[in-house]
């Protein structure tokens, strides 16, 4: 892939308001035009264009990848991939719907000598044996306000299926063909219907499509490769993040043939007593009496790094919100979101004889008129 990172919109030829159909349309005919078995004189070269365009679909297909990329570019979906970036075979979601994205083109592509679509979609040639890949583990983290406002480093412990020490994860010694499916990891079942009679192939239910079953069973994990060990990481988890975002530790869950699956640490956030988040602003409300708000003055406000001084302009209006910059929560492109305090007219209810008599002064003395009543704004 060139060094040069283009726009994910530039690369597919769309605009930031495409929809999620218009994405998908521009990727197949992109990956079309740009397959390595429909440029034969030009392969390597269509093979770094089909996985550019690959990797802008990744991105731009998933909604949360998508705004976040929206958000802070490249560098918002960075941590989205494993060390070195985008990689086709291990960062690659949508290996599911390939079918749907490319018809017929899997259908020869590739599948006699190996190359093509299936060379990038699993290294290699088709075999009999699957080599799956290792589950994911999702792991919900509650992070406060303030945590959420600066980044914080956490500890997780969990448990994971690891490889057997014992068999190195091939569940026995000794192979052997399956005698179930001779060999093909496929079996074949004969159903009948109103349409006549079918065949459907699955898997088989005895090697799992491997074609070939361990001779001696590992006495350590059973025959299946793998044993539960406690695991645990230290995650730094950035400032900024909001409820429903995650954070991928690649290679972290489950073991499997194919590789680990990986660790997905999703955020959840505790209500904080007094502010309120709102993007990576906050806002707290502030009661200011009667003297203050008329003649202005300066009052100690909370803020999530300690109190600050805040100036209340004279003539300051119930519902009027001011802002504090850069108390607010640090974000991804090293910005910072700010403090909105919205002024409250703080109104006593319990009066002594002597606020009473004053307050009766100050409305018979007053230098300007009360307004009527108003349509509402």
């Amino acid at each position: 892939m060139s060094t040069t990172r283009r726009d994910y919109y530039e690369v597919l030829g769309l605009q930031r308001g495409a929809s999620a159909d218009e994405v998908k349309a521009a990727y197949r005919r992109l990956a079309k035009e740009h397959h390595p078995d429909r440029n034969p004189d030009n392969r390597a070269e269509a093979e770094e264009k089909f996985k550019e365009l690959s990797e802008a679909y990744e991105v731009l297909a998933d909604a949360g990848k998508r705004r976040m990329y929206d958000t802070y570019g490249h560098e918002g979906v960075s941590r989205q991939f494993g060390p070195g970036g985008f990689d086709f075979r291990r960062d690659f979601t949508h290996v599911d719907d390939i079918s749907d994205l490319f018809g017929d083109l899997l259908q020869g592509f590739g599948m006699a000598g190996g190359g093509g679509l299936f060379d990038l979609l699993v290294g290699g040639r088709p075999q009999s044996r699957r080599r799956t890949r290792g589950g994911d583990i999702r792991i919900a983290v509650r992070l406060s306000l303030d945590e959420i406002a600066n980044s914080v480093t956490k500890e997780l412990s969990f448990n994971r299926f690891e490889r057997c020490p014992e068999c190195g994860g091939a569940g026995g010694k000794g192979r052997e063909s399956c005698a179930t499916c001779g060999g093909r990891g496929q079996v074949q079942r004969r159903a009948s219907s109103f349409l006549g009679q079918f065949v459907q192939v699955q898997p088989c239910p005895d090697c799992g499509g491997a074609g070939e079953r361990v001779k001696e069973t590992c006495k350590v994990c059973s025959g299946v490769g793998r044993v539960r060990k406690p695991r645990t990481l230290k995650v730094r988890i950035p400032a900024g993040v909001s409820a429903g975002n995650y954070l991928p530790l690649h290679g972290e869950g489950h073991f499997g043939p194919g590789g680990n699956g990986d660790v997905l640490v999703q955020f959840e956030e505790k209500e904080h007593q007094l502010f309120r988040r709102q993007g990576d602003d906050i806002e707290v409300e502030l009661p200011v009496g009667i003297p203050t708000a008329v003649m202005g003055g300066k009052l100690k406000v909370p803020t999530l790094g300690g109190e600050k001084e805040l100036e209340v302009p004279a003539g300051t209006q119930s519902g009027t919100v001011l802002r504090i910059r850069g108390a607010g929560i640090k974000h991804l492109d090293g910005g910072v979101g700010d403090e909105l305090v919205r002024v409250v007219i703080h109104v006593p209810r319990h009066l002594s004889r002597e606020e009473k008599n004053l307050l009766k002064k100050l409305d018979e003395s007053k230098s300007e008129p009360i307004p009527g009543a108003r349509k509402p704004g």
